[in-house]
């Protein structure tokens, strides 16, 4: 991370969750920009000496893309009217760069480049790939795998010198089932050597993540091994119901699981994240953290309809993941 502060607000003297939301919330309205309908499921980085991200914007058709937008604070943000306009990185194949929609996008440095990852339109959902070195210009690649796939997660540095990436093998629909899987590319071009993460879980013994679950913000590196952010749902009998729970993943094989949250870190409580255009969600996608004192942002949709920020510290969540694993 930069030295740039973090958002940040003090655990309430009454909380006693490890995770606990910003008093604020939402900090980002459903009609922040102009046409929006709804503003969500969102990626955040720091760069240079403010803070950026990828944002998902529905417009008033209900048409799904993303935008780009800055922020001082990581709170306040300025959003851009107009959807990222990117550009083909291979300009002699037609086919590079073909989108019907853009949704949920991921946001990632590696090394000198910052990549952008997102739920793409083609032929059904897959996994979109892009970059930018100086986010004016951007540049869309081949999407990493065929349809049907979502929640695409990059991993931050090369795992034994290649590209990483977690996604969710899906459907066409709204998908009723879903495991986290990781793959491996030596040009985020050619994708290979997958390995199955971690599944749903039994009704009886972890009903919140027991339908479908899917990574969320991108891995975080720690002494205890990759600290994964992600979101499990449960299907209850008023629908889908998304909540928000933790796993350890290991340094050097990232599909191997060390530990995994049984009890969940973040359910849908607050009106704005049970009323909305999908009531009853909590969708985390990004993360800023400060490495000295372990703080941690967390950025999240809410009902997907509006962005939300909630608060903690890494060790704090590696310890309720370790003291209440699976």
């Amino acid at each position: 991370m930069s030295n740039l502060n973090i958002p940040w607000e003090d655990k309430p003297l009454n909380c006693d969750d490890t995770i606990w939301r910003y008093s604020k919330n939402p900090i980002i309205e459903r009609n922040a920009i102009k046409n929006s309908n709804s503003i969500f499921n969102s990626a955040v980085i720091s760069y240079e000496n403010e803070f950026v991200g990828i944002f998902r914007c529905d417009n008033k058709c209900r048409e799904m893309n993303i935008h780009f937008g800055s922020s001082k604070d990581g709170i306040n943000w300025k959003i851009k009217d107009k959807p990222i306009e990117f550009k083909s990185a291979n300009s002699s194949d037609e086919e590079v760069g073909i989108s019907s929609y853009k949704y949920d996008p991921r946001l990632c440095k590696i090394e000198n480049r910052y990549y952008i990852t997102w739920c793409n339109g083609y032929h059904g959902p897959t996994i979109g790939v892009g970059y930018t070195d100086d986010f004016k210009t951007f540049y869309q690649t081949e999407n990493a795998f065929l349809p049907f796939n979502r929640n695409g997660v990059l991993f931050p540095k090369k795992i034994n010198g290649k590209f990483a990436m977690l996604s969710r093998p899906s459907d066409n629909g709204h998908t009723q089932f879903g495991d986290i899987f990781y793959s491996e590319s030596p040009d985020l071009i050619h994708w290979g050597k997958h390995r199955h993460v971690m599944g749903t879980t039994n009704i009886n013994t972890s009903p919140w993540q027991s339908t479908k679950i899917g990574a969320g913000p991108v891995p975080i590196e720690t002494k205890e091994g990759w600290l994964l952010i992600y979101h499990g749902v449960l299907t209850s009998c008023n629908g889908y119901v998304y909540h928000m729970g933790a796993a350890i993943l290991d340094k050097e094989t990232p599909w191997k699981v060390l530990y995994r949250s049984r009890p969940y870190l973040l359910s849908p409580q607050k009106q704005y994240e049970c009323v909305g255009d999908v009531p009853n969600v909590v969708f985390p996608c990004a993360t800023l953290h400060d490495k000295k004192t372990g703080k941690i942002a967390i950025y999240y949709g809410a009902a997907d309809t509006v962005t939300c920020l909630a608060f903690s510290t890494i060790q704090d969540i590696i310890d309720f993941t370790k003291n209440n694993s699976l």
